[in-house]
């Protein structure tokens, strides 16, 4: 059944049908009725989706630990901005484990929630302690300039950005656009690529088409990218997602693009399935990510796994020997997180954990190697 709301869009929308950016948009971020807007559970086993700051809080420590080296060995100010923090759990274990690595520097800090959802904004407050230094905001232009210096830190951020779909057929390029079929459910029209700003995308970025296949087109995580590489004057952008490069695009398995939905924990290939009632995402390109933030002066530290990257950082250091025959014991929990986060076969190793930094030159230094 099409939402209301939905429904009335695409009949007002010229042709009565929207680009899929535009239908992601009002599907996921609809002031009222948008997945994301909503007061529905998204995370975790209540939810749709599992992240990896959800996993244990070991996640979150490993980053406090790092973020607190960071800001020892620099002079950017202590400041952890935090970009779509979900449900809080990522911030309140690393803000627990802050203050007990570094008392005097936990005085100083200051960490800032960039979120737009109203209810992920009230489960921040009810997951984060009132007496932990936390200040949130609905968009990064209300930030005070005071507070642009330090560690952006996102999870999972980009690949929930409204994305363009288009498909090459018959040697032409259409774009993929959402409307109402004569059954009155929601359905597929291709129409020849008119759109400038792709064609830019697809030129500048030299892509190649075989015959039937789609690809998602990331015109919204550009704007973004460069809207926050403008905004941190300096420090670090660490960004945690999945994606690809350029030539793996072209592999038999993306043929069908990578747009999926995600509805009870189950994999939902239909992104019209489900409107306003399943997570929407789509792997983003990372060479175009990394290029924005370079054209943003930042220097680009290394893009690697995220199990690679966990081991590099030291997470094996909070492996623990474990004779508790109890598997449900906090040592046998945190051992299990561990391995579940660095193991080649987990669905975290599909992540990539991204560092650009400004102003500093230690990030080397501080996870053991230089990332691939």
């Amino acid at each position: 059944m099409i939402p209301t709301f939905l429904q009335e869009k695409i009949e007002k929308a010229p042709g009565e049908k929207l680009d899929f950016a535009e239908y992601i948009t009002t599907v996921l971020y609809h002031p009222l009725e948008g997945y994301y807007m909503k007061p529905k559970n998204k995370v975790g086993t209540k939810g749709d989706f599992i992240t990896s700051s959800n996993v244990h809080n070991v996640y979150g420590k490993l980053f406090a630990k790092l973020m607190v080296e960071y800001f020892n060995k620099t002079l950017i100010p202590p400041v952890i901005i935090e970009v779509g923090g979900g449900n809080g759990r990522f911030a309140k274990h690393l803000l627990e484990e802050f203050k007990l690595l570094d008392t005097q520097l936990y005085g100083r800090l200051n960490y800032v929630m960039v979120e737009t959802s109203p209810y992920h904004i009230h489960l921040q407050k009810t997951t984060i302690p009132e007496s932990e230094p936390v200040s949130y905001f609905t968009s990064s232009g209300d930030v005070p300039e005071s507070l642009r210096k330090g560690v952006l830190f996102s999870n999972e951020l980009f690949d929930a950005l409204p994305v363009h779909v288009i498909e090459y057929k018959n040697g032409t390029l259409n774009e993929v656009y959402v409307t109402i079929g004569e059954n009155g459910e929601l359905t597929e029209k291709s129409v020849q690529l008119d759109n400038e700003e792709i064609h830019a995308y697809i030129n500048k970025h030299k892509l190649f088409f075989s015959e039937g296949q789609r690809m998602e087109i990331p015109l919204a995580m550009v704007e973004y990218a460069n809207i926050l590489g403008k905004w941190l004057h300096a420090g670090t952008i660490i960004t945690v997602d999945y994606g690809y490069r350029f030539p793996e695009l072209s592999n038999q398995d993306l043929k069908e693009g990578s747009l999926r939905g995600y509805y009870q924990h189950q994999l939902i290939k239909n992104p019209l399935k489900y409107p306003a009632e399943m997570d929407l995402t789509s792997h983003i390109h990372l060479d175009t990510l990394e290029s924005c933030f370079l054209a943003c002066k930042f220097r680009h530290v290394g893009t690697m796994r995220q199990g690679e990257f966990l081991v590099a950082a030291g997470i094996l250091d909070y492996l623990q020997e474990n004779q508790d025959p109890n598997p449900f014991s906090e040592k046998s929990k945190q051992n299990r997180a561990i391995r579940s986060l660095i193991m080649d076969s987990s669905w975290s190793n599909s992540f990539h954990v991204l560092i650009h930094e400004k102003g500093t030159n230690i990030w080397n230094k501080l996870i053991g190697s230089k990332p691939q």
